[in-house]
């Protein structure tokens, strides 16, 4: 299991793009949790997708992202 989780949503166009994203940044591997498997990720990520977040401190990255923000998030 990774310390990165990006949580999105089935048929999502942002997630497609996030997606794109992580991998221009580099990205360490990551988990991919979605947020429609779950009535209570629903309502803290349902409006927010994609959101990357570090398991280890409980920090936060959401859409918008560019992969310049990615690479600060992962360097904090």
């Amino acid at each position: 299991m990774s310390d990165l989780i990006l949580y999105q949503r089935d048929y999502c166009h942002l997630c497609d793009l996030a997606l794109a994203v992580l991998a221009e940044a580099h990205s360490p591997d990551f988990d991919s949790v979605w947020v429609d498997d779950s009535a209570a990720l629903e309502q803290l990520y349902g409006t927010r997708v994609p959101v990357l977040r570090d398991g280890r401190d409980g920090r936060e990255l959401d859409w918008p992202f560019d992969a310049a923000a990615v690479r600060a998030f992962l360097a904090k």
